[in-house]
């Protein structure tokens, strides 16, 4: 279990907003997740032992930036004192109508988490552990505000039968010194040649 435990809090879940859903339910919702997520975020991670008392807390930070405006965006997540850093992509799916993000930290292991467009929670399908059984990740979101958010992520062994509290996530907006990306990820557009229309 503690093999996965590092992996545990490199996902994100989102501040909500509302929007007006006019393309597949809860596109529009989605979109919105996506838009409020851009920045720089500080986050404090809890996690929990498999006796459900608190094994550790650490600060560290999120950060996104947008890829494909209103469809992608590219993140990093950074826990300097559990010496944890993971790559991030949190997307929209129109044609299935879901929202999804993927992971990979130090070991190369993808985690993607998916749940429907607008709603929650967002799970991962079972992985297989050393062990020889399953493990599958559940994340919900709560207590959401413009600029503040807290996240549960639990942890199921048998199916989804039952559940496990593994980590508790509290966000908060945070602003770059100076306006820079404080370590986190630029995206620089090219210039774009002028092609007259006519």
């Amino acid at each position: 279990m503690k093999r996965f435990a590092a992996l545990l809090s490199s996902f994100l879940a989102l501040p909500f907003a509302e929007a007006t859903e006019t393309g597949p339910i809860g596109f529009d919702s989605a979109v919105q997740q996506l838009r409020s997520a851009v920045g720089l975020w500080d986050v404090t991670t809890t996690q929990y032992g498999d006796d459900g008392a608190v094994a550790r807390v650490a600060c560290g930070t999120y950060r996104f930036d947008w890829v494909v405006p209103d469809r992608v965006l590219a993140g990093r997540s950074d826990i300097p004192d559990w010496k944890q850093a993971s790559g991030l992509l949190f997307y929209v799916n129109e044609r299935r109508s879901t929202i999804e993000m993927a992971s990979v930290g130090a070991d190369g292991t993808l985690w993607v988490m998916t749940g429907p467009a607008g709603g929650e929670p967002r799970t991962t399908p079972p992985v297989p552990t050393s062990d020889g059984g399953t493990m599958q990740l559940r994340f919900t979101r709560f207590n959401v505000a413009r600029d503040r958010f807290e996240s549960r992520m639990e942890v199921s062994t048998d199916g989804g039968s039952s559940w496990k509290t593994g980590n508790h996530q509290v966000f908060s907006r945070a602003t770059p010194a100076g306006g820079s990306s404080a370590g986190g990820l630029q995206f620089k557009r090219r210039p774009q040649p002028y092609v007259p229309l006519t």
